[in-house]
């Protein structure tokens, strides 16, 4: 998907990992977001139960920030029934939702048996990894308004190396259109009941390999090699984009369409860098 400044989701991925580390200290300086942060890390401590965090407006807003919850922080009550919930019974609320970033929150939150006691708020290490997933969060973020493209590789790389099933993978809509575009398959799947549309990907693709960088990198690339064929605004300024959509010019000059079959192996042994 082109981006805002008509960049290829393929550039624009690059451009994304050339400027990270000034980014992310952009975000962390600025006024609103450093703000924020030491508003975290000076109340935090005092937080003995849900009900402490819920009370404190800028401490729930922020770790809801930071479990990528933002569209979820009006919902206060459902909030704390997930919070409370204990996920060791398979009946929990936490337990029933199938947004896999509820059970995260309550993971990462750590609150005891109906949501009293946590000694994880005062460790200065849990603070710093809460604050670097709300830094982490703002730059995926950032990066959506000009490419949902280059945003979704950046949800893949920090969802992958937590994924055990395809149910995992079909729960989270990103990873899901992530995946189905890296393997070529045809978005009509999702109209199949779960249990076969994680048959289908298993058929696919060994999901063991997900766990490993090499592999993660090379679906990277067939993700942004397959996305930036299928997006139309650039047919016409790319030749290989036009070659695979199946726009050829004849020699008398008249277009005539041809249907073209996207390889997805031939694609993932492309050079990492196709578009030079």
């Amino acid at each position: 998907m082109t981006g805002a400044m008509g960049l290829s989701t393929h550039l624009g991925l690059r451009i994304a990992d050339a400027t990270r580390e000034a980014r992310i200290t952009a975000i962390r300086d600025s006024a609103e977001h450093s703000r924020a942060i030491d508003a975290f890390k000076e109340r935090i401590a005092d937080v003995r139960n849900v009900s402490d965090l819920m009370e404190d407006r800028d401490l729930y807003v922020f770790v809801m920030k930071a479990f990528d919850l933002e569209n979820q922080i009006f919902g206060k009550a459902m909030i704390r029934k997930v919070l409370e919930s204990d996920p060791t019974k398979p009946d929990a609320l936490v337990r029933r939702l199938t947004d896999p970033r509820f059970l995260e929150l309550h993971k990462g939150l750590g609150f005891g048996p109906d949501g009293k006691g946590n000694d994880s708020v005062s460790d200065k290490t849990w603070q710093d990894s809460i604050v670097a997933r709300y830094v982490e969060r703002q730059f995926i973020d950032g990066q959506a308004t000009q490419s949902e493209g280059v945003a979704n590789v950046l949800e893949f790389r920090q969802n992958a190396p937590r994924v055990n099933t395809w149910f995992d993978v079909l729960k989270d809509p990103v990873m899901a259109q992530f995946m189905r575009t890296a393997l070529g398959l045809p978005e009509a799947s999702v109209r199949l009941d779960i249990d076969r549309q994680a048959a289908l990907f298993d058929r696919k693709f060994d999901l063991e390999k997900l766990q490993d960088p090499k592999e993660r990198t090379r679906l990277e690339r067939l993700y942004t090699i397959i996305t930036d064929a299928r997006d139309t605004s650039r047919i016409g300024r790319n030749a290989a984009v036009q070659i695979m959509s199946g726009v050829i010019n004849s020699a008398a000059g008249e277009g005539r369409f041809v249907p073209i079959t996207l390889d997805i192996a031939a694609i993932g042994t492309l050079p990492r860098h196709p578009y030079r």
